[in-house]
């Protein structure tokens, strides 16, 4: 019966959702259940939640009156964060018939004998300090790129932030299993993978179900690149105060591990950084840019920034403006600060009016596109080498550089998932770069 049945996936939110999502799909097709894409019409629609910003809420319900336009009568699965954090609240949403929590998502299969709708959700919801043990995921398939969960949850305590709320607390993969999945990777033929977690510079705690580190996020970036078949390593967002010289040095000299980093700096006033509990002030922040342009000066440096946070005066906004403006960073992720049920910075005086965060939200994405553009043209008539992704974008192929550069050129369908190597040659109107290739692909 199974066989007959499609299922078809949403995922809101970060990367290791989306490691998430694509491990739940290979249970479900496990089972004999077939996958289609989330506008086609299916049996089942499986929806993985976000809750770091209300806005990730409020998609939710919108998602839902999609999938029930495709079909009214299909059953409809809620997991991930949000779910973990209000499952009542989803299970109320119109059209909803099952609401599944941080450890019930990875079985949701169990949950499947009977799919008639229900007039409410049915809720499965463990207490958050239940969720002590690591489930392993990765993505293949779904991009060209694959997210490999490395570690999950987080034992910080930042006033803002609902993750271990919904996650619970710090716990990692095995080493042995990390690698074994990477090599599963590399023998599909994806040629960059991308590390994923909660806090991935925490990696090590909680291994073999103890707090203690039994390896380091050092150590691990040492064994993933000894892996033959992969090209490239990415590391995706990690903490300013867990990047140490030792990882960014080995990056510098890697075979795999590409001059990438993303690592989330929320302020650049000390005093509201406090308030935030944050493990780290700017000076630190400053050391850890300057030492990755002192090894690698073409390293690409992303950074997350929050907004509107309680307490933000005019003056500590400027103070984080004019500490971006003259930081020699690649890109922002401005994220506008929204009131999170059970966090302790909801209930602190001087909030910033919703206007005011709008306008410091737009003044930083401004000068997120002044960043990148700077970065892009320090990079021009220099020699790189492309990924080209899977989509054709209005006549276009896209891909990026080792250093995150975004290119383009004309769809070629022979281009995709092939590394070539490049000159940057001119950045187009809408802010991608062309290139020429150094040596001509055969098919072109």
């Amino acid at each position: 019966m199974n066989a007959q049945k499609k299922v078809a996936f949403y995922t809101l939110g970060c990367k290791l959702n989306f490691s998430e999502t694509s491990t739940i799909a290979r249970n479900f097709q496990n089972e004999g259940f077939e996958r289609v894409g989330f506008a086609e019409k299916a049996d089942i629609y499986v929806i993985n939640t976000c809750s770091v910003t209300d806005n990730a809420d409020k998609r939710f319900k919108t998602i839902v009156k999609n999938a029930l336009k495709l079909n009214d009568e299909a059953f409809l699965i809620a997991v991930g964060c949000y779910a973990q954090l209000k499952p009542e609240e989803l299970a109320a949403v119109d059209g909803v018939d099952l609401v599944l929590g941080a450890t019930e998502k990875f079985k949701v299969t169990q949950y499947l004998n009977d799919l008639t709708k229900n007039d409410i959700g049915e809720v499965h919801s463990c207490e958050i300090s239940e969720a002590d043990f690591y489930v392993g995921s990765y993505s293949i398939g779904d991009r060209t790129r694959a997210f490999l969960k490395v570690q999950d949850g987080c034992d910080y305590k930042c006033t803002y932030c609902t993750i271990p709320l919904a996650r619970g607390i710090s716990r990692s993969d095995t080493l042995e299993n990390v690698l074994t999945n990477a090599t599963k990777i590399s023998e599909t033929g994806i040629k960059e993978i991308v590390l994923t977690g909660v806090n991935i510079g925490d990696y090590g705690k909680g291994e073999f179900g103890n707090k203690k580190h039994e390896h380091t996020f050092f150590e691990l970036v040492q064994a993933l690149d000894t892996i033959d078949g992969i090209h490239r390593l990415r590391i995706s967002s990690i903490e300013p105060n867990l990047l140490k010289n030792e990882t960014i040095n080995f990056v510098a000299n890697s075979k795999s591990f590409v001059p990438h980093f993303h690592i989330p700096l929320q302020s650049g006033s000390d005093m509201l950084l406090k308030k935030m509990k944050r493990r780290y002030l700017s000076a630190t922040y400053t050391d850890r840019v300057r030492k990755i342009k002192e090894v690698m000066p073409n390293a690409c440096i992303g950074v997350d920034v929050i907004v509107g946070f309680p307490g933000e005066t005019e003056e500590a906004f400027l103070e984080t403006y004019n500490y971006l403006n003259d930081l020699d960073v690649s890109y922002l992720h401005v994220f506008t600060y929204s009131e999170r049920p059970n966090t302790e910075a909801v209930l602190f005086d001087n909030i910033v009016p919703k206007n005011i965060r709008i306008k410091r939200s737009k003044m930083l994405r401004g000068l997120s596109v002044k960043k990148r553009r700077a970065f892009y043209e320090s990079q021009l008539e220099k020699s790189h080498t492309v990924l080209f992704e899977s989509e054709n974008k209005e006549g276009y192929i896209h891909g990026f550089t080792a250093n995150y550069v975004k290119v383009k050129t004309p769809w070629n369908p022979g281009l995709v998932n092939t590394l070539h190597d490049i000159v940057l040659t001119e950045i187009d109107t809408d802010g991608l770069v062309r290139f020429d290739f150094i040596k001509e692909p055969a098919f072109t």
